[in-house]
Order: C-alpha cells, then sequence, then structure tokens
C-alpha cells in the first residue's frame, strides 16, 4: 500500500471560489466525462480489484470514485483544497484525497502503484516534464499510466474553432496554430460576475511523445474519442454529426515503464 505520510498543503489555486460549479459540470448527466472518457479510461487501465491507483489531478474526485466502487485503492492528488474538499464530501469515508503539486510527490514511496491516470488535468500543469519525472517515480516498473487531453491537434485554447463551409454545406474545424506550445488564460466560469482565469498548456504530440520518453515511459498505446453527441433536426445537423465522427475531442495515451538497462 502506498505512503500516506502527511505534507505541507500546496498553495491555493484559482479553482477555490468554482470548485461547486466545475463537480456539477462533471457529474451531470451526459456530460463527457461519463459517456465518453469513463469508458474509455476503464478500457485502457485494465483495472484489477486491490490494486493500488493514483489519479493525478483528480479534481472533485469523479473518476477517482469510479476507480474506488471497481475495487481500486485510490489515492487522488490535485493543488485545490476546494476541489479535495469536495472529493472527499463526495466519496466513501475510506477514499483518500491529498492536497498536493503534481511535480513533487515527495510523500509518496518509489513503486507505490500499480497504475496512474491524469485524466484532463495535465494539460493545465506547467512543469509537465517534473510532473511525468513524479509519475514515473511512484509507479511500479510492471505499471500503466493513462493520460486523457483535450485533442492537442483539433482543440487549441482561443486559436480553434468550428466553421461553416456553404458552398460545400460542410462543417470543419480551423485551427490557426498547432506546433508552437502556449500558456493561454482560460475564464473559469464563463457568465460569472466575478471574472478569473485558469491556465491551460497547449502542446503539440510530439512534446508529449517526447516527456513521456525522457520520463521513462514508452507509449503502447493510443486513442481518439469523438463525441458521443448527435444535433437536433435541421439544416446542419447532418454535417454537424459527421464532423463530431470525423473530428475527436480527446486523445488518450497509454504508457509503460521503459525497461531499465
Amino acid at each position: 500500500m502506498f505512503s500516506k505520510q502527511n505534507r505541507k498543503p500546496a498553495a491555493k489555486t484559482s479553482w477555490e471560489r468554482h470548485g461547486k460549479w466545475y463537480s456539477k459540470v462533471v457529474e451531470e448527466s451526459g456530460s463527457y466525462q461519463k459517456e465518453v472518457i469513463l469508458p474509455g479510461v476503464l478500457t485502457l487501465l485494465d483495472l484489477h480489484k486491490g490494486e493500488d491507483i493514483l489519479d493525478i489531478g483528480c479534481g472533485e474526485g469523479f473518476f477517482a470514485r469510479e476507480f474506488h466502487k471497481l475495487g481500486g485503492n485510490v489515492l487522488g492528488v490535485d493543488a485545490s483544497p476546494e476541489l479535495i474538499a469536495i472529493a472527499k464530501k463526495k466519496s466513501p469515508s475510506e477514499a483518500l484525497y491529498k492536497v498536493a503539486d503534481a511535480a513533487n510527490l515527495s510523500f509518496l514511496n518509489v513503486g507505490a502503484f500499480d497504475a496512474e491516470v491524469m485524466i484532463l488535468s495535465l494539460q493545465n500543469m506547467e512543469r509537465m516534464d517534473a510532473v511525468l519525472k513524479e509519475a514515473r517515480r511512484v509507479l511500479g516498473n510492471h505499471g500503466r499510466l493513462v493520460i486523457v487531453l483535450n485533442h492537442p491537434t483539433f482543440r487549441i485554447p482561443k486559436l480553434s474553432a468550428w466553421g461553416w463551409d456553404e458552398a460545400q454545406k460542410l462543417q470543419y474545424r480551423r485551427m490557426n496554430a498547432y506546433m508552437s506550445e502556449l500558456k493561454v488564460p482560460i475564464e473559469m466560469h464563463p457568465g460569472a460576475q466575478q471574472k478569473e482565469v485558469t491556465w491551460s498548456f497547449h502542446r503539440p504530440l510530439q512534446s508529449y511523445v517526447k516527456a513521456l520518453r525522457n520520463a521513462g515511459f514508452a507509449v503502447t498505446d493510443c486513442q481518439e474519442w469523438i463525441s458521443h453527441k448527435v444535433s437536433e433536426r435541421g439544416p446542419r445537423a447532418k454535417a454537424e454529426d459527421r464532423a463530431r465522427k470525423e473530428i475527436p475531442l480527446f486523445l488518450a495515451i497509454k504508457a509503460e515503464p521503459l525497461a531499465i538497462k
């Protein structure tokens, strides 16, 4: 079982006043988390009862709770005290959560986990190299890591959008940048009176693969997941549904530790 030593709480984050709103979005009926991401993650993770699982950037604990239901021993870590507090309230008493910086998991033992996930969290972490090196340190040599991202090719914050070609009656995806790594401010809760931002980090696919290799991982699987939604009847419904099937929303990467020579 993984170590549970005490550690000084991480600094507060911009999620402090928006945790409850985010929790509601994640768990509402028909959410991408429930309908698309969870089934895909469970397939890639191939979870077995009694395994130790680390959920890095666990947020309000939705996925950690699902792993717990399947018999996993789950530790969820996140930099936001507000989200961790919500996770604890929503989870069984035996579920474990900790406020922590993903780039410094020194309170955890080497090789403590059988599996790890980073679900829509790595894209919001600035120190990706440090995060992945820590993930490798605390993962057992026969473990596996599953990362889920907003697809870095098609969903570039503030630099990608849907477009409509009237001549071809075609909905398309427009990307105004891709290769450049970017730090982009994202409004936390559109429509809220008090404006506040968090940061998202766009990186091309090669950056993720190289960072994983440098941290001691090999990519062993890669999947692209499309939307489950269907347009209501209308003049563009057919084109919209086709675009959903052709242009994926999420990229999932499975990585396993490289053999030590």
